[in-house]
Formats: C-alpha cells, structure tokens, sequence
C-alpha cells in the first residue's frame, strides 16, 4: 500500500488534488479522505538548492522503518529510525544492536581534499563512469594558517595547485560537486546545504557527525567505504548500540553546548561511545540552538562514538529557513514522528545531564576526555604544573564557528573594548564558511574580533589540524594554548609535543585570552580595565542566527557539467604529491609466519600517531611519499623513544618507515602491536594504506577505534585484538609471530598466534576478530578494491 501511494503521488506530479467519492459507506468514504489526505500531503523536496534533482523520500524511510518495527515487535530510537530506514533490504536484514551488519544505502557522500585524493584515485581505479549517488569535495585541509586570511588562501592556492586542479577534475569527470578553496570546513558547508532531518550521510572525515545538528545521522568512515557507496554498493556498518543522554533544564549564563559534550566526553572517555550512536533528547533540547547540536554532534567523534543525533524540533526548522531551505522544513514538520524516537524505546546506556547546573568547563591537556570544570581548573593546574600563561586563544574549526559563535564570542570583546583592554594573548578566529565570513564582517562581529587584537584566519581548518606555521615557540618549549576545537593530542595543533592544549567553548576562549591566564573563572574572576579599575564580565550573549539574513559571500561552487565525456583527468608521473594506484597482492592462501614486529606501541596511538597531519597533508595523494611518515609519533615499548625501532634483520636501529621498507624489500610481511583504542581520532584511511603498502600484514592490539579497524579490513591487512588483553606483555619487540590456520578463517572463529621468543622458546596465544564473511573476502583478495574488481569481471 505504502509502495502504491508513493507512486500514485509521483503519478499526481507532487501536485495537491481533490476527489470526490460517489456512492461510498460511511466506512470507505473515511478510508478513501484519509488516503487522499495522506496522499495531497505535499510536494516532493529537494535534498539541496545546489541538487534540485536529487529528493528527499520521507516515505520510503517511513516505510522501511514500519517494516523493521514489524520484525522487531519494539519501539525504536530515534537513531534507528534513520539508520533502519536507510537499510538496502529491511525485510531480509538481520537486525541485532553490536552484533548485525547492516547493508545501507546513504543519501550522500561528503570528502574533505586530504582524504578525497585517495578516495577518489580508488574510485577512478574502480573503472565506473560516474558516482551513483549525490557526492561533494571540499577544499578545508591544505590551507595553512600563517598571516591571516587572504595572504594564507592565496599561497595555498599556489602551492597547492597541481591538487587542487585534479579535485577539480575528477569532481567534474565523475559527476561531483566541487567547492573551491576559500569556501569553508567541510562540516559548516554541509550543515548551510546539504544536511536535512531523517538523512543518512557518510563522509571521509571522522568530524562529520556535526550534520546530527540538523537531526540527521551523518557518520565519519574512510575512503574505500565512501567509494562503495558512490560505486552504488550497500554500505556495511556494524548495527551500533545506543547510548541516551537525556538533557533536562535550560542552558544559561556562560554554559554553552560545548560544555554538554565536554561532560559527555568526561564521562564516556575516548573510547567510551565506540560502537554506539549518541542521541539526545528531553526537555533541555529546545535550549540549544541548531549549530549548537550541531557543536555537540561534532565532538562526539572524540568519545570514539559511530555518530550523534537530535531529534528534530523548532531550532532545527528556524535553521533550514534560514538558510533557505523552508521546503525541508516543511516536509519535516509532517513526519516528526518519524524524526524523533518512539515512547518506550530502548537504550543501552542512558546518562542524565542537568544543564541548569552544567558549569562551563576546559578539557585536557593532551587528551579530550579530561573534564575540568572552570571552577576547579586553576587549582588543578596548579597541582599538575601545567603552564598557567596562556600563549594563544584560537576559536573556530568545524566545532565551534557559527554565527551564533562568533557572536557570543564578539560579545565578549566588546566588553574589554568598552574598558579599554585587548586580549593578552595572542588570538586567531577561524570562521567555519564563507558565508560566516561574510555574515560576521557585514554585522560587525568580525571588527570586534580584530580590535582586541585577533587574526582572522582563512575560512578552513588550520590550527586545529596542525596546518599552522606557528613562531612565538620553539619545539619543546612548555607552553598553554586554549581553543574551541574538538581534539588536543600530543602535538595535534603545532607539532609541538610540550604544547599543553585544551578545549572549550569560544566564548570561554575569548575571556581567557583577554585575561591571559588559564586559571580565569569569569564567573567570579575581574578583570583590570584600562583606568585600574576592576569589572566583571557579563555573560555572553548573541543572535543565534542572522537578523538580516546570511550573506553568502562568493560563489565559490563548481557544479558538476551534464556531459563530462569531454573532461579529462591527467596524473603526472613524475608527481610527488599525486600518484595513481596499484593493487595490492592478492594474499597467497599460506599461514603468515615468522613476522616481525615493525614496533609494539605503548600507550595512546591515534591516528595522528599512526599517519601525521601538519606538513605531511601535501602527500595525501601520493602513497609512497606520504608512507615516510608511518607510525613516527607512536612511542615504541622497546625504548620509550618516538621514530627509533630495532631492524629484526640487520640490527641496526632506525626509522619505522625507513624499517619497514627494508622489510619489503626483502619480502618480509611485518605487524604492528598496540595498546588500547588505537587508530583513534581521525578516519584518515591513510592509516590502513601506509602499513599495507609497507608491507605490513596484520595490527595486533588491545582494542581498536571504529574508523580504523574497518579502514584496515578494507585494505586487506589482518585487524586483531588480544583474547586476554593481558598477552599484550607477553610479546616482546624482538619476537616473531606467526599467524596460524588461515585457510579457516571464519566469523567468529579466533586466530591462533604463535609467539616465537629470541631465545627460542615459542608460546601460543588466541586473537579475536570482527570479520564477517565479506570482509574476509577483502583479505584473500587483498584489498576490498580487488574484490569489487574480482566481482566485476564475474
């Protein structure tokens, strides 16, 4: 009946109608009013502006999801509404949270420029014509941050030239839309355009989570996932547990939704939400505004979390009118059952927060999950040594550069303005989009900014990347930053491993900044103006969207051409920052035996550790030259030193990059040991690539985040994690392991390991892993590309 209807509105053009019924029972007179009710609902909606052929289908969602309730005989999440409603065959689909794997068709696929290169040179290694479903590349990564703006976007479109104009290319040969540099991080750009409530969207970035702002789930994977789902296959994703958080009271004074997530965070840890969908509710919602959901969603990538969501409401359509999108919010509106969980679901976990007493917070040094909260963080600080003179204050980044931001954050300058003070530390803005940009310097935010003494930077990710060319410190130097960014590993921001960096909301970052001191509680601290005397800060306050509107600034979207048969896509050979692919070798059907271990890590190593941003970013297309920097920050267990391992062949000591490339040459497969979580942070597929392309044949750790693990499956190599975690000490650097029964390997079946001592003594111990039938396929094909390819030629 739903398929009937569906059609018979497509069949009416999307138009209203009016019947008459003739000589009808009372009874199928009512049948028939609420059928053509139902069926005169609305007309069918574009997904974006930019797309007017592409549609969203409320109805094709609402009935997949009136399927799975029918299996499952429960209420549902609102969560899995969306993601059930998205599977590829509800009727066939085995639905168990933490255990099923879901076949699911996204409605689209975002890819910022460090990780597009490689997604995209897979995708053009996958043969097809054109992407099969709605596809964007945002340039945000590759500009540095050095003087400010214009000269920094400038230089990066020289430098970065010959990369730019193959993202160009390829987008057009292959039918994506492009945006250019200068446009904006990735995140704001899809939250302004592309995002709606109910959609399902993945993107080759592990901070794409922010479109949960807009009450869609919007989920972080590597290159290869996203070139399965633009090569029109199901996209496979382990059914996530759900982990509630049920928000009661109002938000007030200096609490900001950054502080929501910075609770979350010290509570769940960096590896708490791994596996889990993070969806909000309760009374306290309608007190946040939708970017600052969006804020929340963002950073729910550092608890290692699959995705986060909202369910829709007021903010969210005032949001879609805003920027133009009424038509969205509209349709919405008559589906908020579907776009909001039903009474009685289920949680897995649920955590209570009280955002009447939520007090703002700054989280770190060195990690995001380290929860101070700004009443106690002087004393802390203190106590731990921690530098209390702050050098930089920097707001922006994909989590916190709203308007609304940007506002509360002005808001705040002004005040010291109105004393006639500027910030004592030195202090960069970085608007999320161009349109922010425009918006802010049309309404005046951005000169309150500059007047205490900020530096407006490019509208793009920088500092929270490591793309800064930052010179007031020298390597080492022990140092405090504080910013509204989303992550503060160990050298994260300026490759500055004495670099104490913590998080917090933009606002606190301003007041901080003028003050100078970490210590600085504004809620009771004073400030000196200029005349000697002492105030107070108020609390921050600003529109949550523009009065007069958005200003879109300049067009900076390349929209794909009808016939790109005339587009041609070239790679110089002789490149160094672009490099077409080959396959890997198909594995050989033999046990992996007598392996080396290339380095046993110790401690956290994300991918930040595992494959460095910074100044490595040029090669994300080139894979060889950008394997120099595998696993250089991971501090090897042999010595406690970083970038020094043990040659097993030559003993001699070396580089782990410079190692494993001896190890191939020979034609000696290698593995990695590690600890807990590791492969968290980013979903840089480059990651799994590098150790491939080394050489490398399997990971064997305590635990794995999400991204990671499957971005090792799809290239072929062996994730695998301790039976007892405790054998991790059991491995020494200087052993060799082979990896036994191979033949039989089957889900849910261990793998046996055997430890062989350098005296000679050999031990066995047992290896999990989470491989279904498919992903095993991906292993004897050597990669998931090979085994499309193997299906291809059938």
């Amino acid at each position: 009946m739903a398929y009937l209807l569906r059609n018979s509105r497509k069949a009416l053009g999307g138009l209203s109608c009016s019947t008459r019924f003739i000589h009808a029972s009372p009874v199928a007179a009512q049948k028939m009013t609420d059928w053509v009710k139902w069926l005169t609902f609305t007309p069918r909606v574009a997904m974006s502006l930019l797309e007017p052929d592409q549609h969203i289908d409320y109805d094709k969602i609402s009935s997949r999801v009136e399927v799975v309730k029918k299996k499952l005989g429960r209420p549902l999440t609102l969560s899995e509404k969306i993601l059930y409603g998205h599977l590829d065959d509800p009727q066939k689909q085995d639905i168990v949270r933490g255990q099923s794997y879901l076949k699911l068709r996204p409605d689209r696929v975002a890819m910022q420029d460090a990780t597009a290169q490689m997604a995209l040179l897979q995708f053009i290694s996958s043969g097809l014509p054109r992407v099969a479903v709605p596809s964007t590349v945002h340039c945000d990564h590759l500009i540095e941050a050095q003087l400010g703006g214009e000269k920094d976007l400038a230089r990066a479109i020289d430098v970065n030239r010959e990369v730019y104009d193959f993202l160009s290319t390829v987008s057009a040969k292959y039918g994506v839309g492009f945006w250019k540099p200068g446009s904006g991080i990735i995140h704001q750009i899809i939250l302004e355009n592309y995002a709606f409530p109910g959609a399902l969207i993945i993107g080759t970035d592990s901070h794409t989570p922010n479109g949960g702002g807009l009450g869609g789930l919007c989920i972080g994977v590597g290159g290869a996932d996203a070139v399965d789902v633009m090569a029109d296959i199901p996209w496979e994703l382990k059914c996530p547990k759900v982990i509630g958080v049920n928000l009661t009271g109002k938000m007030s004074g200096w609490t900001s939704p950054k502080d929501v997530i910075l609770k979350v965070a010290g509570i769940l840890t960096v590896k708490g939400g791994t596996g889990a969908i993070v969806e909000y509710y309760g009374p306290g919602v309608d007190s946040i505004s939708c970017t600052g959901m969006g804020t929340i969603c963002n950073m729910g990538a550092e608890i290692g979390a699959t995705t986060s969501v909202f369910p829709y409401n007021y903010r969210m359509q005032d949001y879609l009118k805003a920027t133009n999108r009424k038509d969205i919010a509209d349709a919405a509106n008559s589906y908020k059952n579907l776009l909001s969980a039903d009474k009685g679901a289920k949680y897995d976990q649920i955590i209570d927060i009280n955002l009447d007493t939520l007090e703002p917070s700054v989280n770190g040094p060195f990690t995001p999950d380290l929860y101070n909260p700004i009443s106690k963080l002087k004393k802390t600080a203190q106590e731990k040594g921690w530098p209390l003179d702050i050098r930089v204050g920097l707001i922006g980044s994909c989590t916190n550069s709203s308007y609304e931001d940007m506002s509360r954050s002005a808001s705040i300058a002004k005040q010291a303005l109105a004393k006639g003070i500027k910030a004592k530390s030195a202090f960069t803005i970085t608007p999320g989009s161009e349109q922010i940009r425009a918006t802010i310097e049309r309404d005046g935010q951005a000169a309150a900014l500059r007047d205490i003494g900020g530096v407006v930077l490019a509208n793009a990710c920088g500092p929270c990347i490591g793309q800064w060319d930052r010179k007031d410190v020298k390597k080492g130097e022990k140092n405090t930053i504080v910013t509204s960014y989303n992550r503060n590993f160990t050298g994260r921001n300026d490759a500055n491993p004495a670099t104490h960096a913590f998080v917090t909301s933009p606002e606190l970052v301003t007041a901080m900044a003028i003050s100078g001191e970490l210590g600085f509680n504004p809620e009771t601290d004073e400030l000196t103006a200029a005349d000697g005397s002492k105030f107070k800060l108020n609390s921050p306050y600003g529109d949550e969207l523009p009065a007069k509107g958005f200003d879109p600034g300049m067009n900076t979207f390349q929209a794909p051409p009808k016939d790109s048969s005339k587009v041609s896509v070239k790679v110089d050979p002789k490149s160094n920052r672009l490099q077409l692919l080959s396959p890997f070798e198909k594995w050989d059907g033999k046990d992996l035996v007598d392996m080396p271990i290339l380095i046993k890590a110790k401690g956290k190593c994300t991918t930040d550790h595992i494959s460095a941003a910074g100044q490595w970013l040029k090669y994300r297309g080139h894979l060889d030259n950008i394997s120099n920097n595998l696993l250089i920050g991971a501090v090897n267990a042999d010595n406690g030193e970083i970038n020094k391992v043990k040659n097993q062949l030559t003993g001699e000591y070396g580089t782990v990059p410079d190692t494993g490339r001896y190890y191939k040459s020979k034609k000696t497969p290698w593995v990695v040991v590690g600890d807990e979580n590791y492969g968290e942070g980013s979903s840089r597929e480059h990651a799994a690539l590098e150790p491939r392309h080394l050489g490398g044949r399997a990971i064997i750790v305590k635990s794995f985040a999400r991204i990671h693990e499957t971005n090792l499956k799809k290239q072929g190599l062996l994730p695998l994690t301790f039976a007892n975690a405790s054998d991790y000490d059991k491995i020494q650097p200087s052993d060799r392991v082979s990896l036994l029964g191979l033949k039989d390997l089957a889900p849910g079946k261990p793998v046996t390991c055997e430890i062989k001592h350098a005296n000679g003594q050999k031990e066995q111990i047992t290896l999990n892993h989470t491989m279904n039938e498919g992903q095993i396929e991906w292993f004897r094909a050597g990669s998931a590309l090979n085994r499309m390819a193997e299906l291809k030629k059938k």
